[in-house]
């Protein structure tokens, strides 16, 4: 399985508040270099990384001179704002050293369970990464509520893995990985080397919440794991604390605890796409589109000869061949409306055609389900 390390080209890395700021003393900037200068020999080696960092939250409290984690919210957000400034500055300076390229990304869980912004924020982060620019993401802790949190940056960094279609989802602790009983207890417990993500008996074992400065524990690292198996993501909980740690696991070293998925990422979205999102229009397809599509490749507008229905961007369409046959399903970048302008023409006319082109393809390959 850990072939699947060694092998996987885009990582999502999520650091945790303890790790970041030397449990609770301020942002630790020697530990961000040590580990920046692994992420950059990772995008030497032909990785393409998305970092997931917590610690704002943490970073405000030392700042602001707290000892103790507040409860309320409006202190939270405050204890965020005032420590997000000098998070990001702290990344972006680690990775300028490198004449690496960063930027800023804070997210609520409204923004990816809206369908239309979930498709806006995984255009933003594929552009950034064919950019070659590292996103930093963390939850946007300033605009929060309980109904909008993530509860923690492990959910976060899971989803943003579904986002990007990531093979590989690394969470940095401050533990080894997962044990088969608590080590801080028993000191015969043994470490887990690999496990299906989403096996019964993992559940006894993760229990356990998080410290003072997270809002995470082993529970949540548990779950963030099963939710990466559902894109078909593997998930590494490991120390971050450990030598080199990002760059022995990229060389296959057994560290940690590999969760890994039953199905591909491929095969986890093709059923995904398959059954979990309604109809809402319908496309007629010119047999030039048809075989296309199945020779793998995406939809373009030319190949399109009529719409039917009412759909926004971002909401699943059925494809009909010529003869009025289904051949195809999948999430399309334009509304219905807009489709009908740009229906028939060449991918070249559509920002002349609208006033602004969102995507190049009217449905991406990755985002279709031939049937």
């Amino acid at each position: 399985m850990r072939d699947k390390v060694t092998g996987a080209r885009r990582w999502v890395v999520k650091i945790g508040s303890a790790l970041l700021t030397a449990d609770g003393r301020g942002l630790d900037q020697s530990a961000m270099q040590v580990w920046v200068e692994q992420m950059i020999a990772l995008r030497r080696a032909g990785v393409e990384l998305v970092l997931v960092s917590s610690g704002a939250v943490a970073a405000g409290m030392s700042r602001l001179g707290w000892s103790s984690r507040p409860k309320a919210v409006h202190e939270l957000q405050a204890a965020a704002a005032v420590g997000q400034m000098s998070l990001v500055q702290a990344w972006e300076s680690s990775f300028a050293c490198h004449q690496c390229q960063t930027a800023q990304i804070l997210l609520t869980h409204d923004d990816l369970s809206d369908r239309k912004r979930y498709l806006n924020a995984r255009s933003t982060l594929r552009t950034l990464l064919d950019l070659q620019v590292i996103p930093v993401i963390n939850e946007n802790d300033t605009v929060v509520t309980d109904e909008i949190r993530f509860g923690d940056n492990d959910t976060l960094a899971a989803l943003v893995a579904n986002l990007v279609e990531a093979d590989l989802l690394v969470i940095l602790t401050d533990r080894e990985g997962m044990f088969d009983a608590d080590p801080r207890h028993n000191p015969q417990a043994n470490l887990i080397s690999e496990a299906k993500a989403d096996d019964p008996r993992l559940d006894e074992v993760a229990g356990g919440s998080g410290g003072a400065l997270g809002r995470g524990g082993m529970q949540t690292k548990l779950r963030a794991a099963r939710l990466a198996a559902r894109s078909g993501a593997h998930t590494i909980i490991v120390g971050g604390r450990i030598e080199q740690v990002l760059d022995r696991l990229k060389a296959g070293e057994v560290l940690g605890t590999l969760l890994w998925p039953e199905q591909t990422r491929h095969a986890a979205r093709k059923q995904w796409l398959a059954g979990h999102l309604q109809m809402r229009g319908r496309l007629i397809l010119d047999a030039g589109a048809v075989q296309a599509l199945h020779q793998g490749r995406s939809l373009l507008p030319v190949g399109v000869k009529a719409v039917e229905g009412s759909f926004r961007r971002g909401e699943m369409v059925v494809c009909l061949g010529p003869e009025g046959r289904e051949v195809a399903r999948g999430l399309v970048n334009y509304s219905a409306g807009e489709t009908q302008k740009i229906l028939g023409r060449l991918t070249d006319h559509i920002e002349q055609l609208l006033g602004y082109i969102d995507e190049p393809e009217l449905i991406h390959r990755d985002n279709l389900i031939l049937l």
